[in-house]
Parts: structure tokens; C-alpha cells; sequence
């Protein structure tokens, strides 16, 4: 069975984004050139961020179709990312709120790819 370990963002700019994620993460980038970067996370998934106007075949679809999310433990540590993300000027495209799934806010990085974190409702 083949188990998804690779997630790819097309960005503008590589490089600059390695910059963000860094911040972000907490950790920096495994490898990073003008047209590519990759970060290898806690989890064993590695995170790719590829210049869009390199990617073949050619990227058809806008930004923000996607999500990357990063599940918490509890409504506090949602709360705290939100306003340290605020805090750091990301963008956010949603406050924390209560949802069907958990409570949650969604941020942007500098393409638009949304970052959401959440902590799952209870059974």
C-alpha cells in the first residue's frame, strides 16, 4: 500500500518561502535552491516548496485549493498559534471559531496556501 509522505506547495518564490516555513516550523530547510526548497518534519512527511513557474506540466489551478493543517491538543493552543501568528504578521484568513470538526482559525503564507490549526472536537 503506498502511504502519502511528500506534500508540495507551488510558491512564487522558493527561496523566500524556505525563509517563512522556517520561522513557521521552527526548523530550517533541508535543502533549498532558487526553484525548490523541502523541509523534513517531526512526522517522517517531508514538505516541498516548488517554484510554480517550474513545475511540469504546468500548474492550472489558482492558490488556496488546498490546506495545510496542523492539529493541537486543546482550544488553547489554538487560541496561542492564532496570536502569535497574528502577532508575526501572517495574514489570517479566519479567527479561531467552533466548527463541525473542532475549533479552529485558518492563516495565509505569502502565496496564499491557507494554514489551518485546529484541535479536534471530542468523540
Amino acid at each position: 500500500m503506498f502511504n502519502p509522505n511528500f506534500i508540495l506547495l507551488y510558491v512564487a518564490n522558493p527561496l523566500a518561502s524556505a525563509d517563512f516555513y522556517a520561522k513557521l516550523l521552527g526548523k530550517p530547510a533541508i535543502e533549498k535552491s532558487p526553484t525548490f526548497a523541502m523541509f523534513a518534519l517531526e512526522s517522517g512527511v517531508k514538505l516541498g516548496l516548488w517554484a510554480k513557474h517550474t513545475v511540469e506540466p504546468a500548474v492550472t489551478a489558482s492558490q488556496g485549493g488546498s490546506e495545510l493543517a496542523f492539529a493541537v491538543a486543546n482550544n488553547d493552543i489554538v487560541t496561542a498559534q492564532h496570536n502569535d501568528w497574528k502577532e508575526r504578521g501572517l495574514v489570517i484568513a479566519q479567527t479561531p471559531t467552533a466548527m463541525d470538526f473542532g475549533y479552529t482559525f485558518v492563516a495565509l503564507d505569502p502565496d496564499g496556501n491557507r494554514l489551518r490549526v485546529f484541535a479536534p472536537s471530542a468523540p
